[in-house]
């Protein structure tokens, strides 16, 4: 039997069953106070309350559809926010996108105040009202965003050290970093905003002692992690090198402090050699540049090579000729091979290799080698030749201005 007939079965025999009830007995119900009189078969009285009771409930049907299709709901009512709320967002971050501050602001605040996770309404009013200026507004709604949700605390903190610093105050975004980092050492958002931090001030200490954290937090990706550790190294050597007289000691240490790894590195090398070259340590410097290119060929550290004047020049000379053999056509080689032969004093074979040098690749540096040394053996009109060409090659090429004739006297 299915369902419906089993439906039409059981309506047949309630309406049967309440025929009966009917024709045994009609009842009595009278209702009587003051002047009013209500007389009545039970079964009417019933039958009256249940007429009433559904066109009660048929007009607040009736009356909801209404109200609906016109827009008109409970002002007051819970779901009435929650709608209010969901379309003042939707406003107020599409003007956060579009940069209209005020609207998005407006929106955005209104938003908080009728939702239940009014969070990311204060957080947006809060950057909108940062954007206008109004750094104390900003500030009380992100105490606002705290009260509501305490329990988002790192995500207000890190909203607030934004605006501070774009407000430019970043010794105090730099403190509120530090206590959410204290509170949460590992938030890998903390540890980037700190390198951010401790980039823009060239805190290169700072930077090292983070390090280990941001290693192991996987804060970073691998390469640029390996980028920003060789970074903050070449900047601690650059500092080490500008401390007065005590600069090699400080060079020397920042380079032991390094991992054998690290010391590989030719950017790093490159770097702690050219101090040492500044500080007057050639020797040190040329030690340890001919043992990394022994171990494979550098063109960047051969030119800082043929810069260093350790005392035996010649030797050096010779052991850059062999490299010759491998790179007969560096650039950078020729060019570091002339300074050797300066060193060396052997100035037609530098001029030689400053002139292959040139020919190979010209660039700002060799036309300056070689015009100098030009000039020196008196060849005046080359040498100026290549000041002129070596502007040119920088950019910075002389204007066309009226000259005098050659062997004129000034008037």
């Amino acid at each position: 039997m299915s369902r419906l007939a089993l439906l039409i079965l059981l309506v047949v025999a309630a309406a049967a069953a309440l025929g009966m009830a009917i024709a045994q007995s009609a009842g009595y119900v009278l209702v009587a106070y003051q002047g009013f009189r209500f007389e009545a078969s039970l079964w009417a009285t019933l039958a009256l309350l249940v007429a009433i009771w559904a066109l009660f409930y048929g007009l607040r049907f009736l009356f909801g559809l209404l109200l609906g299709s016109l827009g008109l709901v409970n002002p007051w009512s819970g779901r009435n926010r929650s709608r209010r709320a969901r379309i003042s967002a939707e406003q107020g971050f599409v003007d956060l996108q579009e940069g209209r501050w005020a609207r998005a602001q407006k929106h955005l605040q209104r938003a908080a105040e009728d939702a239940e996770q009014p969070l990311m309404y204060y957080l947006g009013a809060a950057r909108a009202a940062q954007q206008l200026g109004q750094s104390a507004e900003a500030d009380g709604l992100l105490e606002r965003a705290l009260t509501s949700q305490p329990k988002a605390e790192l995500a207000v903190a890190l909203a607030h050290a934004e605006l501070q610093t774009a407000r430019g105050d970043q010794a105090a975004a730099l403190e509120t970093l530090q206590v959410m980092h204290k509170r949460y050492p590992g938030n890998p958002q903390v540890l980037r905003e700190l390198v951010q931090q401790y980039r823009s001030s060239a805190d290169h200490s700072a930077l090292l002692a983070l390090l280990p954290q941001l290693h192991k937090s996987k804060a970073l990706a691998a390469e640029e992690l390996a980028v920003l550790e060789v970074q903050t190294w070449q900047g601690r050597l650059q500092a080490a090198a500008t401390q007065g007289t005590n600069a090699l000691q400080a060079v020397t240490e920042a380079w032991q402090q390094m991992s054998s790894g690290l010391r590989r590195q030719p950017e790093l090398l490159l770097g702690y050699c050219e101090a040492l070259h500044r500080l007057g340590a050639d020797d040190q410097a040329e030690s340890l540049l001919r043992k990394a290119l022994k171990q494979g060929y550098d063109a960047r550290l051969v030119r800082l090579y043929g810069q260093l004047r350790s005392k035996d020049s010649a030797k050096q000379l010779q052991l850059a000729e062999g490299w010759l053999q491998q790179q007969p056509k560096d650039p950078l080689l020729l060019l570091s091979l002339g300074r050797l032969c300066l060193s060396c004093e052997l100035w037609g074979k530098a001029r030689d290799y400053f002139e292959a040098s040139l020919l190979l690749q010209p660039d700002a540096e060799n036309c300056a080698e070689l015009a100098r040394l030009l000039a020196r053996i008196g060849d005046i009109g080359r040498s100026n030749q290549l000041l002129q060409q070596g502007l040119e090659l920088m950019g910075q090429a002389l204007p066309e201005l009226p000259q005098p004739v050659e062997g004129s006297r000034s008037g």
